[in-house]
């Protein structure tokens, strides 16, 4: 029988309020309940954000230094169980053990750097414009941050909000995402382990309407990081605004990879079929667009058709494995209705556009890795982000065309180009609308040292990753310290009042 996990709120384990609960199953297998977790609602997130309010006070005046050395033991914990973290990730979101295991170290590396950075959490330092008066700025803690992360990365991406939150010193209140609420559960319990005290990280799962907007709408809660779709990221963002609540969004992609006529086209393919077809096509920055020159295209096309149509699908604890299932049927089906667009506007099929069946891949949610051919820039499949492994490709006639192509969606995530020319690399570095630009690399390979969001409609503008975490969840105080035993005003023509003052 399948275990049952329970809600963990101020040091204690809690079943959901309402007494409801919801099982968790193996894409790849249906039949396999992972495990069965609380259903909760309103009330459990209340209490989370009441026993993460009581706790702020003590954790936010332990140093920084020591807070990072909590977060350094669970990056150790998290080492010393990659092999089983990885495997339990693949059964419960379907990607293969290989991806799994970059998910989990991807967890290690953000452990560790955010361990470092509680020291070296800098302010500034500068002259006064006055004498005998001194100025600086320090980071402090904002207060209880709640953390919405989606299941596509279910170990990474709630890292990269919940480790730089704790180094800060912000408590925390946790929903997972429904499809993946195990691996979150023991990313708790590392941390729990790693000595976190009670109260400052709390873990409710249930539904993104009844935990994640009870989340977003309680005044105590003052800042949001979420990870999701620009829809609900649009929905939390109105919502925040009315209590001008901090909120960081990481939204939705169209991301494209150019290739050029003079770029090394073996490395181009390795690059867009890991871009287009890792974790099936379920990445906010996956390929979902190719953009190729005209020159090279037809030769091209062929060549990725025919590797594409090789790629192995299944269980993604099968090593041999290249592609694992969507993550679940209503997944599925939605991948499944942009093909049909695709072929309704006139894109042509090239390969896949339907369900893969047949022995073992009937246990699952598996589709074929799909491409479409001569799509052009006004086609649904090249505007909307579908999140599953299809990939449109267009033609471009230069780098200018293929620039203005790219930037072409609401969206400005991540992009790649491929190609030899070093004008042409940087004309996009600068020309292109990303967050990400990848020269010679897919779309996909984020290092979390590095700031990590996108532009327009993919995001408000915070960033992930790197030195702008903690830009988020840390606030900046500007401090004075006058020491002139006298009333000193700034910014009242003091450069003519203080002319020949040197006492």
């Amino acid at each position: 029988m399948a275990k049952a996990f329970k809600n963990f709120i101020g040091g204690k384990e809690r079943d959901a309020e309402s007494g409801k609960t919801f099982e968790n199953r193996n894409p790849a297998d249906w039949s396999e309940v992972v495990g069965i977790f609380p259903k909760s609602d309103k009330r459990d997130v209340d209490a989370a954000v009441d026993a993460a309010r009581q706790a702020y006070r003590e954790w936010s005046l332990y140093p920084a230094p020591k807070r990072g050395d909590i977060v350094k033991k669970a990056g150790d914990i998290m080492v010393a169980r990659k092999e089983d973290l990885a495997r339990e990730m693949t059964r419960e979101m379907g990607k293969v053990v290989l991806e799994t295991r970059g998910d989990v170290q991807e967890g290690i590396d953000t452990a560790y750097y955010s361990a470092s950075e509680g020291r070296r959490m800098f302010g500034v330092t500068a002259p006064s414009e006055l004498q005998n008066k001194f100025t600086m700025s320090v980071r402090v803690p904002v207060g209880v941050a709640g953390v919405i992360s989606p299941w596509n990365f279910p170990m990474a991406i709630p890292t990269w909000k919940i480790f730089p939150a704790l180094v800060s010193g912000d408590t925390i209140v946790f929903k997972p995402a429904s499809d993946t609420p195990k691996t979150a559960a023991t990313l708790v319990e590392i941390l729990v382990e790693a000595g976190v005290p009670d109260g400052v990280l709390n873990i409710v799962h249930g539904g993104g309407n009844e935990v994640g907007m009870a989340i977003v709408e309680h005044p105590d809660v003052e800042l949001i990081s979420f990870t999701g779709s620009t829809a609900v990221g649009k929905k939390i963002s109105e919502i925040s605004s009315r209590s001008l609540k901090r909120v960081s969004l990481e939204l939705g992609g169209k991301n494209a990879e150019i290739v050029m006529d003079d770029a090394n086209l073996e490395l181009a393919l390795d690059g867009i079929l890991w871009g287009a077809f890792g974790t099936t096509g379920q990445r906010c920055t996956a390929t979902s667009r190719l953009i190729l020159h005209e020159k090279i295209y037809d030769k091209f096309l062929d060549m990725l058709a025919e590797r594409a149509s090789r790629l192995k699908l299944g269980n993604g604890l099968d090593e041999s494995v290249e592609v694992g299932p969507c993550v679940n049927e209503a997944q599925r089906e939605k991948v499944h209705s942009y093909t049909e667009i695709g072929k309704k506007e006139g894109a042509r099929l090239v390969i896949g556009g339907e369900f893969a069946k047949g022995g073992d891949l009937d246990k699952g949610w598996f589709y074929k890795p799909t491409i479409f051919a001569d799509v052009t820039p006004d086609m649904t499949i090249a505007r909307e982000e579908i999140f599953g492994p299809v990939l449109s490709v267009l033609k471009a006639r230069s780098m200018d065309n293929a620039i203005e192509i790219l930037n072409g969606t609401i969206y400005g995530l991540s992009s790649a180009v491929y190609t030899r020319n070093i004008n042409d690399a940087f004309k996009a570095i600068r020309d292109i609308k990303a967050g990400i630009t990848y020269i010679n690399a897919p779309t996909i390979g984020a290092e979390t040292h590095m700031p990590f969001g996108g532009v327009k409609q993919t995001g408000n503008g915070h960033r992930e990753g790197g030195a702008g975490a903690f830009d988020f969840f840390t606030e900046i105080k500007t401090v004075y310290v006058d020491y002139s035993d006298k009333l000193q005003r700034a910014q009242i023509d003091t450069y003519r009042e203080s002319k020949g003052n040197t006492n």
